[in-house]
């Protein structure tokens, strides 16, 4: 379903501050696959995930979705193929839009706009539906403005706006980072539930070891741009999160792991 070659993306090329994000990184995702991608910071794991959604242009290497060569694309063409959760509840839902325009506007990504009735009324009892699923009680708010939500609310929303037409591809960018431990459990398990249901192939960002190795059918770990470590099956299952620490310090060469990576 997804298919990297050999990418490498630098910022500030032949400046003083060249930095390369991502060298030479090859990935294959089957349909279905569940990736959670963990590393340090500047490891190049929210590069990754960019350069996929075409926000940044990558130097080389190619990338395509379920056989869709994708690498020329802009990023508003990719949007079809790919689903995406920010980090930021503030980000992927229109705030002075209602719950249900925000979900009208999901359904009708890609597609042609007429002058037409905004929502139908048979849109409107789907909409209550699945809004009904997440437990939260906004499928008696549905007109409420977006931005009146609170966080958890919000990226549960915005959850459901990415998966509303069954991506080919749903990245999540650390999205339960700015949420408090319970909401984060709360969304972390929504997720887990979509992801399952739609059979959607995933490849989510964490800083939390224990997430990376709770979820999922496979992890990777990623170091100075590149995957350091690759584990699926029982390999996975059976990890620790001392055993990923060893992996991480023996990959980076150094005793001390990032202290992000710890204090998750």
């Amino acid at each position: 379903m997804l298919k990297i070659n050999s990418i490498t993306k630098t910022f500030n090329k032949n400046t003083v501050n060249e930095k390369v994000a991502v060298r030479e990184l090859s990935l294959t995702l089957k349909d279905g696959d569940f990736v959670t991608v963990i590393g340090g910071n500047g490891a190049g794991k929210s590069t990754l995930l960019n350069s996929i959604a075409g926000v940044y242009p990558v130097d080389q290497g190619q990338i395509s979705i379920d056989g869709t060569d994708v690498g020329r694309l802009p990023e508003y063409k990719r949007a079809k193929f790919i689903g995406r959760v920010f980090q930021d509840p503030m980000m992927g839902t229109a705030a002075c839009m209602g719950i249900e325009e925000n979900l009208a506007l999901a359904l009708r990504r890609g597609q042609r706009r007429g002058l037409a009735w905004g929502i139908k009324k048979v849109e409107r009892e789907e909409y209550r539906d699945l809004l009904s699923t997440l437990g939260l009680g906004l499928e008696d708010r549905m007109t409420s403005k977006v931005g009146l939500l609170s966080g958890g609310q919000r990226q549960a929303l915005t959850l459901l706006m990415a998966t509303l037409k069954k991506p080919k591809l749903l990245l999540l960018d650390e999205h339960t980072a700015a949420l408090d431990p319970k909401t984060a459990e709360k969304v972390l398990q929504l997720t887990d539930t979509i992801i399952e249901r739609d059979k959607l192939t995933t490849l989510m960002i964490t800083h939390n070891m224990k997430d990376a190795i709770a979820h999922g059918n496979r992890l990777i770990m990623m170091y100075d741009g590149r995957i350091v470590v690759d584990l699926a099956g029982q390999e996975k299952e059976k990890l620790t999160v001392e055993e990923l620490l060893k992996m991480f310090s023996l990959a980076s060469g150094s005793d001390e792991a990032d202290d992000k990576l710890l204090l998750s």
